[in-house]
């Protein structure tokens, strides 16, 4: 096992695990300013080479977003903004020597290319997400997609595209519903994924793969709560529920899935769907290594219990932040924890980063307050609907072109927070242009 040190410097040594909005938001707010002025050396570490707003991920399975077109290089991210990139799986904590291991890497062949390494550090950041949490149901695991990162959502598209190209030389697809698509979890990933699906059955169509009618394709959104978006109030899920019917989504609420088969899905009541596609989008979790890793307080699904300032409860010298961390929300009640959504990433950055800069300066840390803002579902170009959240407005419901336009609006932040507002004005001009030249859809 190699080792891996900074160079002889006296400079604090911040590492961050994940480069998911949080923690790729962190390394280039420090790396613009601590690591601009050469007052810390900051690392970012991350097992893929690129980023993709998690969000934006049931865009690129059902193909109506090319991931390329959007996909962030996180090398020259960490060049343009003075921090360093490290590609790598973290898998162990040292925290009696403050190093962390990396994995060693294979390639396709299987041939190792990068030994087993570990980085010190002096403050870590732990940003590393979650994925979707199968829940111990038997045949999850084997027979479902997930769409927890870039390389699973492009598997799905390809997918889906090979059974529409297969159906068109054929000439159909051989019957009424074979290529059925179960989705399991009605929350906003399973919403959005449906009607991105719908789009791209449409669009399909439009160019040319017109052997595939509607009638072949049914979606099935499964959800074990007795309403969509349970954790949101009651005319969001509405709203949501009458939209999704409307293209011809057929909703299945309050059935819990007992067991997937190669073939379909059995529910608690006694059901079987039939589906050809099973995606699991019901709940999640933190990574399974972080489960009590090197001592440290954890709960039921793996994340990291903080205290309010975002602190690891037994280890100062470690922040948590994003879907990883478990930190208390006393306004919702005393076993309450602070929602894993995007905006609470993000603002669990920005208090890191004030943290941190605190720390660097002696003085004490400030607690994080979440700000629920509200929440917004995309319903492909057909609605976006949601609510907003405010002190003077209270909670006001929105939907159609305005939800939408506040939707887009969310992704704009989280490039600002990356690129500053004249790059991103180049971006906004040229997807304009790439828009009107490229396929409304990815076709290969």
């Amino acid at each position: 096992m190699s080792t891996t040190t900074s160079a002889t410097t006296a400079l604090p040594r911040i590492v961050i695990v994940g480069g998911g909005a949080g923690g790729l938001e962190l390394a280039t707010r420090l790396g613009k300013t601590l690591g601009k002025k050469k007052q810390a050396e900051i690392t970012l570490v991350d097992c893929s080479q690129i980023h993709i707003w998690k969000p934006l991920l049931h865009e690129v399975a059902a193909g109506t977003m090319d991931s390329h077109d959007d996909e962030l290089a996180y090398l020259a991210q960490a060049r343009a903004n003075h921090f360093r990139f490290v590609l790598g799986r973290m898998d162990a904590l040292y925290r009696d020597t403050k190093q962390i291991r990396l994995a060693s890497m294979n390639n396709a062949e299987g041939d190792e290319i990068v030994p087993v390494r570990t980085y010190g550090y002096d403050i870590l950041v732990m940003a590393i997400g979650s994925l979707c949490n199968d829940f111990g149901i038997p045949g999850v695991a084997e027979h479902c997609q997930f769409l927890d990162s870039t390389e699973q959502a492009e598997h799905f598209q390809q997918h889906l595209l090979a059974a529409y190209l297969r159906a068109q030389a054929q000439g159909s697809f051989g019957g009424d519903g074979v290529l059925d698509i179960a989705i399991i979890g009605g929350g906003a990933t399973g919403i959005e994924l449906s009607a991105q699906l719908h789009q791209a059955t449409q669009l399909f169509n439009a160019y040319g793969l017109d052997s595939i009618q509607a009638s072949d394709i049914k979606l099935h959104l499964i959800e074990a709560s007795t309403k969509l978006l349970p954790q949101l109030p009651a005319r969001l899920s509405e709203a949501t529920a009458h939209q999704l019917r409307e293209i011809g989504v057929n909703l299945l609420l309050g059935e819990r899935v007992v067991e997937v088969t190669k073939d379909g899905v059995k529910t608690l009541s006694g059901k079987y769907i039939q589906a050809e596609i099973k995606v699991w989008s019901a709940g999640i979790k933190a990574p399974d290594f972080l489960n009590g890793i090197a001592g440290l307080e954890s709960n039921r699904i793996n994340q990291l219990v903080v205290k309010r300032t975002l602190q690891t409860t037994l280890d100062d010298d470690i922040y948590a932040l994003g879907d990883c961390a478990a930190c208390p929300w006393p306004e919702k009640g005393p076993e309450a924890i602070i929602p894993p959504r995007a905006q609470s990433a993000h603002q669990m950055a920005n208090q890191v980063y004030q943290n941190i800069q605190l720390r660097l300066k002696g003085q004490a840390q400030k607690d994080y307050v979440y700000t629920d803002y509200g929440s917004l579902v995309a319903l492909g170009k057909f609605s976006t609907v949601g609510n907003l959240m405010g002190n003077l407005m209270g909670s006001v419901m929105i939907e159609g072109a305005i939800a939408r336009l506040v939707y887009l609006s969310l992704y704009k932040m989280h490039q600002m927070a990356l690129f500053g507002p004249f790059r991103v004005g180049l971006m906004v001009i040229s997807n304009f242009f790439r828009s009107r030249l490229q396929p409304k859809i990815k076709l290969h």
